[in-house]
């Protein structure tokens, strides 16, 4: 037999936007890895820095990212059927400001050592993991578009990583718990 637990909260029903801002509240108390989302069409390359990735399957391997429409990287991953996930270490914190201004989209693959894989999706050589992907489904929700894709090729670095984090409107580094 399953247990339902039921959760009390003291204070009243709220409207919609007292939800959403106790919702990004809320999201912003979980820590991320942060993710180079890239991808390329026609010989242009985009990327966007993200938090909104997940494993969905080991058969076959399949990651899910959250890409909202108006990024400029989200028309050439629809149009192209790829993308690369790139998992990144605390070294490429620099990345981040770059991928993340529209006003510095010209430099996003400027600086950082890309490589491609079976995809032709730009791959960080720096990437803790590396994920190559064609899209397999996708599906429209709200603002965004969740891309399934399959995962053709894992690069991975080597034992000893540094991640990067993302908590509470702050890039982080991981500390080992005693």
């Amino acid at each position: 037999m399953m247990n339902e637990t039921v959760m009390e909260r003291s204070e009243p029903a709220f409207d919609a936007m007292s939800r959403a801002n106790a919702f990004k509240s809320g999201m912003r108390r979980f820590a991320s890895g942060v993710a180079l989302i890239t991808s390329a069409a026609a010989g242009h390359r985009a990327g966007l820095v993200a938090t909104a990735i997940s494993s969905v399957s080991t058969a076959p391997p399949t990651l899910l990212v959250c890409i909202n429409r108006s990024a400029s990287a989200h028309e050439v991953i629809d149009r192209s059927e790829v993308y690369a996930v790139n998992l990144l270490a605390a070294a490429d914190l620099d990345l981040v400001d770059v991928f993340s201004k529209s006003a510095r989209r010209a430099e996003r693959f400027t600086s950082g050592d890309w490589q491609t894989q079976i995809t032709g999706a730009p791959v960080l050589a720096s990437a803790l993991a590396a994920f190559d992907c064609k899209v397999v489904q996708r599906l429209a929700c709200e603002t965004h578009t969740i891309f399934l894709g399959e995962v053709l090729q894992v690069g991975i670095a080597g034992q000893d990583v540094d991640p990067l984090l993302y908590m509470d409107s702050a890039f982080r580094r991981l500390e080992r718990a005693a």
